[in-house]
C-alpha cells in the first residue's frame, strides 16, 4: 500500500524556513513601507531574521512536514 502524503501549510511554508540545525527561521515585521518615519535602530534591529522558541519550534516543524 502506498504511503499518504502530509500536505504542508501553505501559509507556513511562505513564512517560516528550517535550517539545517533544525531552526525554524522568520523575516521580521515592519521593514515593508513607511519607512521614513521609523528610527533606524528599529530598521537595523528588523533586518536581522529571528528564530521561533523552542515551545513553538515542534508545532511548526508538523506544519512543514518536508522543509
Amino acid at each position: 500500500m502506498a504511503k499518504i502524503k502530509m500536505k504542508t501549510h501553505s501559509a507556513s511554508k511562505k513564512r517560516f524556513r528550517v535550517t539545517k540545525n533544525g531552526l525554524v527561521k522568520y523575516q521580521k515585521t515592519n521593514r515593508r513601507h513607511r519607512l521614513t518615519q521609523k528610527a533606524s535602530k528599529r530598521k537595523r534591529i528588523n533586518r536581522v531574521a529571528g528564530y521561533v522558541s523552542s515551545a513553538s519550534r515542534n508545532s511548526l516543524k508538523k506544519l512543514l512536514p518536508y522543509a
